[in-house]
């Protein structure tokens, strides 16, 4: 199997609200495909997908009990995406339009352990979404992430 990521999935309550999140207040453009059901979008090497909580839960087989239906299926999920930055301004601008386009804002941006800069929001949807800098792993001009060649 390769090693790759093709398609992230994110189940949302509103998924109405997490179009215009992106397409709006982020200014993505929506894949072709066109469905009231779910929605894509393609992000370099990968693919986001949009897709109604419970019906991504059903999807995947999950039954979900009095409990997790009560809170929206929230039970379930366990989910955090990543967008870099080229720098710790770029990072900046991007809190600040993510925020603006209706994200809440959980942590801005500063500088982290791990010798990079980070903040977070929380999407439309109650989906993590992280900003980061990270000086060790340079972004190719197609947007994808360079990393460092494994030791030995």
């Amino acid at each position: 199997m390769e090693q790759r990521i093709s398609l992230i999935t994110l189940g949302v309550d509103d998924l109405a609200e997490a179009r215009r999140f992106f397409e709006e207040g982020l200014g993505w453009k929506r894949a072709a495909m066109e469905s009231d059901e779910v929605a894509f979008y393609q992000t370099g090497g990968t693919v986001l997908g949009l897709f109604g909580r419970k019906a991504l839960a059903e999807d995947a087989g999950l039954h979900l009990n009095e409990t997790e239906e009560s809170d929206g299926g929230r039970g379930y999920k366990a989910t955090s995406i990543a967008w870099n930055g080229r720098s710790e301004e770029e990072v900046d601008a991007a809190f600040v339009k993510a925020v603006k386009a209706g994200a809440r804002p959980l942590k801005k941006p500063e500088k982290v352990f791990w010798g990079g800069y980070s903040g977070y929001v929380m999407m439309p949807g109650g989906h993590l979404l992280e900003l980061a800098y990270n000086p060790f792993w340079p972004i190719g001009k197609d947007g994808s992430i360079e990393l460092p060649p494994p030791a030995g």
